[in-house]
């Protein structure tokens, strides 16, 4: 049974962080009477400040170690669970460093940029918390090679059926077929935008008139263009047929549905990776400034 990371081993590194955390009060305190408010220069300071150094490296190397399925030095669930609580506990530790002494200077610079690392990485817990679950649920446990499996069959077989309607019906059922839109770009994936169009004739009673493009959002300009097909049909079994390729076309809205969102899902669990990552390597550049800058003016 899959446990969550947020309960890894009964909440494991929940109660390793406010123990650490309680420990780091205490170094903080201590410089309460001292000669010199308390600051990043203290002994104390320079303690706390060693630590969130030491925990900023350690949490970047979860990339490395997700990559390395034969280290025995833990379960990778157990380091994700780890780099949650104690990437959190940054924000307590830091700022016990800084003695909330801020500036317009390099090391206020490193401490933001830790700021948005770790709140980028509360909308990835987030993320990967909840999306996955809808995921399964919005494929019914299958996956998205099965759903463009039958998206296949499907587009098969309503080509073949519009064959047997009328040939106007054929020519807006394929022109729908063919310019069904899947994905698309960055913007398109996170708000599942659906450009799908489609080619009809502007006067259906005259053939020779050219066809024109317009939007098939949702495929629902071809499931109306066939349902209103219907009650004018003028033969039995042209009405069965337009029927049987409505069905067909209903399926096929809602299966499109589900790859969109599958897709949008999927989309959403990595989009954030590439505000996470970025930010992280940025901190630790500024870190090492900020460090270097330290001892330089000691």
């Amino acid at each position: 049974m899959h446990e969550p990371i947020l309960k890894y081993k009964k909440a494991r590194y929940f109660f390793v962080t406010v123990v650490m955390l309680v420990i780091c009060a205490l170094i903080y305190a201590s410089q309460t009477g001292g000669r010199q408010p308390p600051n990043g220069g203290t002994w104390q300071g320079y303690v706390l400040g060693v630590l969130a150094a030491a925990l900023i490296v350690w949490l970047t190397l979860l990339g490395r170690r997700k990559r390395n399925y034969r280290a025995r030095l833990g379960s990778l669930q157990g380091w994700v669970s780890a780099h949650v609580y104690l990437g959190t506990s940054l924000l307590v530790v830091a700022t016990l460093h800084c003695a909330v002494q801020f500036g317009y200077n390099v090391h206020t610079l490193a401490y933001l940029l830790m700021c948005l690392v770790i709140f980028s990485g509360f909308l990835g817990v987030y993320v990967y918390m909840r999306y996955p679950r809808l995921g399964t649920h919005n494929r019914a446990n299958r996956s998205r090679e099965e759903l463009f499996t039958e998206l296949g069959s499907l587009n098969d077989s309503v080509r073949k059926l519009s064959k047997q309607c009328d040939p106007q019906v054929q020519a807006v059922v394929d022109s729908a077929v063919d310019r069904t839109n899947i994905g698309g770009g960055v913007l398109a994936q996170l708000m599942a935008i659906d450009a799908s169009q489609m080619l009809v004739v502007a006067d259906e009673n005259n053939q020779s008139m050219a066809t024109t493009r317009v939007s098939n959002r949702h495929q629902q300009a071809l499931v109306d263009f066939i349902a209103q097909r219907i009650p004018r049909s003028r033969r039995q079994d042209e009405a069965a047929n337009l029927q049987e390729l409505l069905t067909m076309l209903c399926r096929r809205q809602a299966l499109l549905h589900k790859i969109r969102k599958d897709i949008q899902l999927q989309s959403w669990m990595q989009i954030w990776l590439y505000v996470h990552i970025p930010l992280t390597i940025a901190l630790l550049f500024v870190l090492a400034i900020h460090i270097v800058s330290v001892f330089f003016y000691w």
